[in-house]
C-alpha cells in the first residue's frame, strides 16, 4: 500500500529536468541531504551535469573552462576545493621574537625553515604539532637578520641568506650553509652582494652567490659565483668558487632574486641554433590591448575557445571578463590563462623536471663526484632593472657547459707579477680606458641575457611550479603610459599586486591575475612578498594582513588566511598540498591543514581561514 502511494506521489511525477532546476537552487549540503530521500533523488544528486553547474556557480568559474585534466568528475573537484585545501589553523608557532620574513620546506616534506628579523633561522618538523629541530643565531656572525632559506635537493644542507649590520642603505649580505641534522653544523659562509640576490642551489652540492662592482655613474656589473657548499680546507690548491656569469647593469640597477629552473624540454641542438641569434631583448609595453594579447599575454576566459588572430588581419574585440568582484574583495580576482596554457596544462605535468631530479639524486650524495657538465638543462632566472633601478624585468639565461676546476690555477708568483708591472711601466704603454656608459662599446666583456620580459611594474616576488615549467611573479604595476625621466626616481606603484604567469618552454606570458592582493609601501620601501606554487594551488602573502590561495587550473581565489600584520611568505608542503605555512610581521608562524587532515588528527575545525566561496554568495 505504501509502495502504491509512493508511486502515485506528485513528487515522482516531476520530470528530471525540473528536478535538476530545483536542485540547482539548493546549496551543496541541501543537495546531499535531498539525495538521502529516495533512490531517484539520490541518483539526481550525483548527476555530474548538476555538479558542473553548482561548481561554476559557487566558485565563479567561467562557463568556457572545462574540467581539469585528470579529474574524475565535477563532484570530486567540488569536494577537492572544499575539503582538501588548507583551511584549518592547526599550529601557531611563536618562537621568533621579531618579524618572520620567509618560510621554505624540505623536498621530502619533513621539515620547514623560517627566517626572521630576530637574526635566527629555525628548522621545524612538519608533523603535528610542529616542533623546533635546531636553530642558529646569525647575529654572532654580524648579521642584522635572516631573510631567505632553501634546502638542497637531498635535504642534507640548508642555505640561509641574510643581511649584514651597517647603515640602513647597506647592500652587504652573506650566505651560510648548515647541515640538516639535530646537531646542525656550519659548513661555509659566502659573501653575497646585494643581499636581495638571496642565493640559490645550483645543484645538490653547489650554490650561486652574487657580487656587484661599480664601473661608472649608475653603471655596475653583477658577478654570479658558483660555490662549493662544503669548503673544508683539504688543500690550499683546491678551488671552492668559480665565476659563472658577469652581467652589465645600467641606471643603478642590479641582478636580484636569482633562481634555477630545471628544464628537460630544452634540447641542446635547439638551444645552439637560438644562441646564434639571441641577444639582450628589451620588451616595450604594447600600446594596443589587442596586440598585447596576441603577443603571448593571457586571453580572457571568454576568448579562450578562439584562436588569437594575427595583428595584420584584424583586431580582437575587447570582452569584459564575466567575473564580478565584490566590494572590498576586488583583489580576489581569478587568474586569466591563455588557451595555450590550457592546451599545455596536462602535458606539462607529464614533462616535469622530476626526471632531471631523479637523475641528479643518483649521484648527489657523493659531493666529490658531482658532474656539473652533465646536469639537467637549466635556466638561470633573476629580476633586474633597466629603465630605473627598481626591478621591473625578468631575465633568463640558458646555463650550459658549466666547468668547475678541479685544481686551482695559481697564476704568476708575486715576484713574477712585480717584474711584469715594472716592464709595463718601462714600456710606458697607455692604460686602456673603457667607456662603461656605452654598452655597445664594452658588450664583449659581459655575458648576454638570452631573454628579458618587462612587466612594467615593481617585481616583489617569484615562484616556480613544482615541474619548473611555469614561473609565477608578483608585481606592483606602474601607471599606464608613465614616462621615466630620471632612473633614480622610479614610477609610483599601485597598491594592488598583479600575478603574472610565464611559460618557461616558450618564455611567454600565458596568464595574468590583476588586482590579486594588496600592498601599501611606496616604491622606495617596497619589499619582497614571497609566493609559492604547488601542483594544484598558488598562494601568496600580502600587506593587507592576509595570505591568499588560488586554484592553478581554474584560476579562482579559494581562501584567505588571516594575520594581524603583513604576511611576508607562504609555503606548501611539497609532499602534502593540503598543508600551508604562512609567516608574518606579527611574529607568528601559522600552519594550515585541510578539513580532512584536521579531522584525521582529531583537531577542532572551527578555527578556519575565510572561504571565498561563502563570501561570494
Amino acid at each position: 500500500m505504501e509502495k502504491e502511494q509512493e508511486e502515485c506521489s506528485d513528487w515522482n511525477l516531476i520530470p528530471e529536468p525540473v528536478l535538476l532546476k530545483i536542485y540547482f537552487q539548493l546549496s551543496p549540503r541541501e543537495i546531499l541531504n535531498a539525495g538521502e530521500t529516495c533512490r531517484r533523488w539520490c541518483d539526481i544528486s550525483r548527476d555530474d551535469y548538476l555538479w558542473r553547474k553548482v561548481f561554476k556557480r559557487d566558485f565563479k568559474v567561467d562557463k568556457n573552462i572545462g574540467l581539469k585534466p585528470g579529474a574524475e568528475s565535477w563532484n570530486t573537484e567540488f569536494k577537492r576545493l572544499t575539503n582538501n585545501i588548507p583551511m584549518v589553523l592547526t599550529d601557531v608557532l611563536t618562537e621568533h621574537s621579531h618579524q618572520v620574513l620567509h618560510v621554505s620546506f624540505s623536498h621530502n616534506g619533513k621539515y620547514f625553515a623560517t627566517c626572521s628579523k630576530d637574526g635566527f633561522v629555525i628548522v621545524w618538523t612538519s608533523t603535528y604539532p610542529s616542533k623546533p629541530v635546531f636553530s642558529h643565531n646569525m647575529k654572532q656572525f654580524s648579521w642584522k637578520y635572516t631573510q631567505y632559506s632553501q634546502f638542497n635537493q637531498s635535504d642534507t644542507l640548508l642555505l640561509v641568506s641574510g643581511v649584514h649590520f651597517g647603515s640602513p642603505q647597506t647592500s652587504s649580505g652573506e650566505i651560510a650553509v648548515f647541515s640538516v641534522q639535530p646537531d646542525s653544523q656550519l659548513r661555509c659562509r659566502i659573501l653575497n652582494r646585494p643581499y636581495d640576490i638571496f642565493g640559490t642551489w645550483f645543484s645538490d652540492q653547489f650554490l650561486i652567490s652574487g657580487d656587484i662592482h661599480w664601473l661608472a655613474h649608475l653603471v655596475s656589473t653583477s658577478i654570479l659565483w658558483l660555490n662549493k657548499a662544503n669548503q673544508e680546507i683539504d688543500s690550499e690548491h683546491v678551488p671552492i668558487m668559480n665565476q659563472l656569469y658577469k652581467f652589465y647593469n645600467r641606471n643603478g640597477s642590479s641582478i636580484r632574486a636569482v633562481m634555477i629552473a630545471n628544464c628537460p624540454w630544452l634540447e641542446e641542438e635547439e638551444t645552439e641554433e637560438k644562441g646564434a641569434t639571441t641577444s639582450e631583448v628589451f620588451l616595450e609595453p604594447s600600446t594596443s590591448f589587442d596586440d598585447d594579447k596576441c603577443a603571448g599575454n593571457p586571453l580572457s576566459h571568454t576568448k579562450m575557445a578562439n584562436p588569437c588572430p594575427s595583428t595584420s588581419s584584424q583586431h580582437m574585440e575587447t570582452i569584459d571578463i564575466p567575473y564580478q568582484p565584490l566590494a572590498n574583495l576586488d583583489y580576489a580576482s581569478p587568474i586569466h590563462y591563455s588557451d595555450e596554457f590550457r592546451r599545455e596544462y596536462e602535458d606539462s605535468h607529464c614533462e616535469s623536471s622530476d626526471d632531471c631530479l631523479e637523475d641528479d639524486e643518483e649521484e648527489m650524495f657523493d659531493e666529490d663526484d658531482e658532474d656539473l657538465e652533465n646536469l639537467c638543462p637549466k635556466y638561470l632566472i633573476f629580476s633586474l632593472g633597466s629603465k630605473t633601478y627598481t626591478p621591473h624585468q625578468i631575465g633568463f639565461k640558458r646555463i650550459k657547459h658549466v666547468n668547475f676546476p678541479k685544481k686551482m690555477d695559481l697564476g704568476p708568483s708575486l715576484k713574477e707579477r712585480i717584474a711584469q708591472r715594472i716592464r709595463e711601466r718601462q714600456a710606458n704603454e697607455p692604460r686602456i680606458e673603457y667607456d662603461w656608459q656605452n654598452y655597445e662599446a664594452v658588450a664583449d666583456r659581459f655575458d648576454k641575457v638570452d631573454k628579458l620580459i618587462d612587466l612594467h611594474g615593481h617585481i616583489i616576488g617569484m615562484g616556480l611550479s613544482p615541474d619548473h615549467r611555469y614561473l609565477y611573479v608578483n608585481s606592483r604595476p606602474w601607471p599606464k603610459g608613465y614616462v621615466i625621466s630620471n632612473p633614480m626616481e622610479p614610477p609610483p606603484i599601485a597598491q594592488e599586486i598583479d600575478i603574472h604567469v610565464i611559460d618557461l618552454a616558450t618564455l611567454k606570458r600565458v596568464g595574468t591575475m590583476l588586482r590579486a592582493h594588496k600592498a601599501y609601501t611606496p616604491n622606495t620601501d617596497c619589499f619582497f612578498i614571497f609566493l609559492d606554487v604547488c601542483e594544484n594551488y598558488v598562494a601568496s602573502g600580502a600587506e593587507d594582513m592576509h595570505a591568499y590561495l588560488w586554484d592553478r587550473f581554474y584560476g579562482v581565489c579559494l581562501a584567505k588566511y588571516q594575520h594581524t600584520e603583513v604576511v611576508n611568505s607562504v609555503a606548501f608542503n611539497p609532499r602534502d598540498n593540503e598543508m600551508l605555512v604562512t609567516t608574518s610581521d606579527d611574529y607568528k608562524i601559522k600552519v594550515w591543514r585541510s578539513v580532512e587532515k584536521a579531522k584525521a588528527l582529531g583537531l577542532d575545525t572551527e578555527k578556519c581561514a575565510v572561504e571565498f566561496r561563502t563570501l561570494m554568495k
